[in-house]
């Protein structure tokens, strides 16, 4: 038996044994009376009874142990021409400094705070503070809308909002002040004061005595030790779209987060103390909260804070020289980002410019990863490639090829296998298992493990409704795909991107494995569209790579050929256009369900996460129209 078998089947046959075990990485206050506590499904706790602290164990505990003066953040911001290396040490002194100015704010354990920063080192104090007092802290993705600001302070009800006076985009200057006065002007909860960090790139004007700027805060207030907290205590909310439009507010744990992020950074990552660790996203999204702050940290690794784009600043070699010059041993970003470099340097000749010798993995999530860009990045680094899937509500990977504890054959196009903890199962709509290959619901079998939510904030009624109701016992996913013979996962992308032709229940995401295939084609997305005669009808759309030149007709018959040579004819696609780009959210989401909505003519709403409205407006005639190409 394997390494990777032994540890899952432990973890599902003794859950309580197998995480009591993890549990021992992480530095208690006062032990857990239980591991796992069963008593009100659908409903679980870990670690019961038990007290710690997160930013304790994320910061002050290596300082104590002896990791003092190793880097502990590295902030890289090519957009304002900054590195900067903080220790142990100085991140420790930089949060409880802030966490002083906090709690001489008013802010005490079990308040929230709302952080609408940029990608700057505050952020990570900020986030890091909050944990060090015991207060929840919601994290909203800096340069967010004010109405959609407004939301998530009304849910949360923050006592204080930290924010600063602007963002930087590419070359572009964003001023958050107004966006966060606004949002408070919207708002039906008021808030107690503003925390602003001001930039030398704009000043923001202040709101007396409500507004205090960041360094008038930390001279108000004195350090601020560690607050113990429950196991069970919320560390931070985290809004993710819902269906209804409201957001929805995912709650994370303290001791069951610390935990299960301690244990997959060795066993899914296969780094350790030491190592330099860069998480390619951003705060506001959960890959950021996982894994540039917490898991990183947790660990004692060095982790990477970077202010820019894996493209245009200053180009497509972006990535490798940050990998370079701070020797990352494993990248973490998206496929969508690693899609754009492609893009941009088809031939992959940029990495060969920078000595990449430290990185010993890329990994990638948050889109279904193509097996053309997984090819691609395999050729052009010379090393594994590792895609893996999760979502905001798991907080860590639920299916991945498990590096540090047995690295397993790759199958490009599958996430490979079910990361112990996860009971990942297959159901037919009427709740019976698929089989091997066959499509269906993925789910969780409850309990999940230890990181995953707890619940939604304030509203129990909705967890349940939103994850729990259609197949009693188990979390669904959202997500269709399989199990094949050997038991990797195939996720084959949201059920509700599964369209019926004729009858034929398909998989978008496996056209857009065939289209993608392409040489000219950098990326793609496929839609089913409402037709009268056959219910839905597929479409394409594809983005090419630069300095491509294709005739649009003939590159349509090509791709509708080989769609219909290696899925047959029943796919029935007919209508692929060329586009100048795919509408996204900022974690790099194409918005699929927007698109085919518009195609069929419906009033759909814009979600407040688009990276760039103009590109669906572009768009909005071509989807409305068949054979419209540009």
């Amino acid at each position: 038996m394997g390494a990777y078998t032994a540890a899952y089947e432990r973890s599902i046959a003794d859950p309580t044994r197998f995480w009591g075990l993890a549990a021992r990485d992480v530095r208690w206050l006062v032990p857990p009376d239980r591991v796992l506590d069963d008593g009100a499904p659908p409903f679980y706790r870990w670690f019961t009874g038990g007290e710690l602290n997160t930013c304790d164990n994320a910061v002050d505990r290596h300082v104590e142990e002896g990791r003092g003066e190793q880097a502990a953040l590295i902030y890289d911001s090519p957009v304002t021409g900054t590195v900067r290396t903080f220790s142990f040490r100085e991140l420790r002194d930089l949060v409880a400094a802030f966490a002083g100015a906090l709690r001489e704010l008013g802010v005490d354990r079990g308040d929230r705070v709302v952080i609408y920063l940029p990608m700057i080192p505050e952020a990570v104090v900020a986030m890091l503070a909050c944990a060090r007092l015991g207060a929840v802290h919601s994290v909203v993705f800096g340069g967010f809308a004010a109405k959609e600001l407004a939301v998530r302070i009304d849910d949360a009800r923050p006592k204080v909002v930290v924010s600063a006076s602007c963002g930087i985009e590419g070359s572009r200057v964003v001023p958050y002040k107004p966006l966060l006065d606004q949002a408070l002007e919207m708002a039906s909860h008021k808030v107690d004061r503003c925390v602003v960090r001001q930039r030398p790139q704009l000043h923001a004007d202040l709101v007396r005595p409500r507004d205090v700027e960041w360094d008038e805060a930390v001279a108000g207030g004195s350090p601020a030790e560690c607050v113990p907290v429950s196991a069970t205590d919320p560390l931070y909310i985290l809004y993710t779209s819902g269906t209804t439009g409201r957001p929805k507010g995912v709650v994370r744990d303290n001791g069951g987060h610390a935990v299960a992020l301690r244990w997959s950074m060795e066993n899914v990552y296969g780094v350790g103390p030491g190592d330099v660790f860069w998480a390619a996203s951003d705060v506001g999204w959960v890959v950021g909260h996982s894994y540039i702050v917490y898991a990183p940290l947790l660990t004692g690794c060095t982790t990477v804070l970077y202010e820019g784009k894996p493209v245009g600043t200053p180009d497509a070699g972006a990535f490798w020289r940050v990998a370079s010059q701070h020797r990352v041993k494993a990248l973490f970003t998206a496929p969508t980002a690693i899609r754009a470099i492609k893009k941009e340097d088809p031939e992959g000749a940029l990495p060969a410019g920078y000595d990449l010798s430290a990185l010993d993995t890329l990994f990638l999530a948050g889109e279904r990863l193509d097996p053309d860009t997984y090819h691609w990045a395999s050729r052009v680094l010379d090393r594994p490639v590792i895609d893996h899937w999760w979502q905001t509500e798991t907080g860590w990977p639920i299916v991945a090829n498990p590096r540090g504890l047995e690295p397993m054959p790759v199958k490009p196009g599958s996430p490979t296998v079910a990361v112990p903890g996860y009971d990942v199962r297959v159901l037919q709509p009427d709740g019976t298992p698929a089989a091997p290959g066959t499509d269906g619901d993925i789910v969780l079998r409850l309990p999940l493990p230890p990181g995953a939510l707890s619940t939604l904030w304030q509203d129990d009624e909705r967890f349940v409704e939103s994850y729990l109701g259609r197949h009693p016992g188990h979390y669904l996913t959202g997500d269709g795909g399989h199990v094949d013979e050997d038991g990797y996962v195939w996720v084959m992308g949201r059920t509700d991107d599964v369209i019926n032709v004729a009858g034929h229940r398909l998989s978008t995401g496996t056209m857009e494995e065939v289209i993608a295939a392409h040489p000219a084609v950098a990326e793609c997305a496929v839609i089913g569209v409402a037709d009268q005669l056959k219910g839905q009808l597929p479409r394409g759309l594809v983005v090419l790579k630069s300095g491509a030149v294709v005739d649009p007709e003939a590159l349509r018959d090509e791709l509708v050929a080989m769609v219909r040579e290696q899925i047959g004819p029943v796919a029935a696609l007919k209508e692929i256009s060329v586009v100048p780009a795919l509408p996204k959210t900022r974690s790099g989401k194409i918005l699929r369900g927007v698109m085919r909505g518009i195609a069929d003519g419906r009033d759909v709403p814009v979600p407040s996460t688009i990276e760039d409205p103009a590109v669906l407006e572009e768009l909005r005639p071509i989807l409305r129209s068949p054979t419209a190409s540009p």
